[in-house]
């Protein structure tokens, strides 16, 4: 039996794209986190729904945009790695995502980082949108 907090079921996770929800970190401060599909075991990963070049969100609340199995960032297109977080192209090159720990037992993803505490499904509702003009449209 997995010690944590039930996220989600693997099937709430689209094959292409990603499940967005809200966990609190040790300092109180809300984060969004988003799962996404990933050819290695387990089968999903969890990363921070922040862009390691600049202030900006992978999933604005419709999914993140993927393509070929890496995460796509909305302002100046940098590729992430969805199994491994790293980046090899554009602004956030040679940067990895942060990651958060979680695992999956009898098709259900479970947050297992003691530095998080499960708040919601869902983004933040600090929604002001990215920091700047986006460039990138998908």
């Amino acid at each position: 039996m997995v010690d944590g907090t039930r996220i989600a079921s693997v099937e709430d996770v689209p094959e292409v794209g990603s499940y967005l929800f809200t966990a609190e970190d040790a300092f109180t401060n809300e984060r969004e986190v988003i799962l996404v599909r990933c050819e290695r075991d387990p089968g999903v990963e969890a990363w921070i729904n922040n862009c390691t070049h600049e202030n900006q969100r992978l999933d604005r609340g419709s999914g993140a945009a993927m393509r070929d199995g890496e995460i796509i960032c909305p302002k100046h297109g940098s590729m992430f790695d969805a199994c491994s977080g790293d980046c090899d192209n554009g602004e956030a090159a040679g940067t990895t995502l942060p990651d958060i720990e979680i695992a999956v037992e009898n098709d259900t993803v479970f947050l297992t980082d003691d530095n998080y505490t499960y708040l919601h499904e869902g983004g933040t509702d600090d929604d002001d949108g990215p920091d700047s003009t986006s460039h990138i449209g998908f």
